[in-house]
């Protein structure tokens, strides 16, 4: 065998090898950016949900409107489009906190707490909060992977040619310690 063909077998398997590595990168990052959109459709359903519970609470007599006002603000901020997992947290924070005072408020209203529409549209986002903590709990696995992917050899290698950049956690803000407990929601 000449010493040419080895040369050229060697060349054609580091080539190989390369593109499957690149594409085993690129198909990570997109299951990462995939992961991430699931969070935002799970927010755009909370986003969505909330005017049905904001008009079904107006119809009760004498709620405080500054309430209803920082569900709306916390609402309106969250559809300004944030782009990162670190911008999206910031933004659950603050609905969850706007929700959160909504919520304990709408314990005083008993006419409130027996409307149908009110208690199917609290059963319907607690069930979206549960979505988004699954979505949250997914979008960090494949982030982990990916990760660890542009961190072990031979990958590492490659991922530093191309210029792939480690993906952000989805975290909430260690000083925001309210934003860490779940929304209470109670019937």
């Amino acid at each position: 065998m000449s010493p040419l063909y080895i040369v050229i077998g060697i060349i054609a398997v580091l080539v190989i090898v390369a593109i499957v590595i690149y594409n085993g990168l690129v198909s990570s990052r997109v299951r990462v950016e995939e992961a991430l959109s699931d969070i935002d459709v799970q927010f755009k359903r909370r986003f969505d949900l909330i005017p049905n519970l904001i008009n079904t609470v107006k119809g009760s007599a004498n709620f405080e409107t500054s309430t209803l006002e920082k569900v709306v603000a916390a609402r309106a901020q969250a559809q300004a489009g944030p782009v990162s997992a670190k911008q999206l947290g910031d933004v659950d924070a603050q609905v969850k906190g706007a929700l959160t005072g909504f919520f304990a408020l709408a314990e005083n209203y008993p006419d409130l707490k027996s409307n149908a529409n009110f208690l199917s549209l609290q059963s319907e986002l607690a069930d979206t909060e549960n979505k988004i903590q699954a979505a949250r709990r997914f979008y960090n696995g494949v982030v982990k992977e990916y990760n660890t992917k542009l961190q072990t050899v031979p990958t590492n290698i490659f991922a530093g040619m191309f210029s792939f950049k480690e993906a952000e956690f989805f975290e909430l803000d260690a000083q925001d310690a309210e934003a860490k407990n779940p929304v209470k929601v109670s019937f």
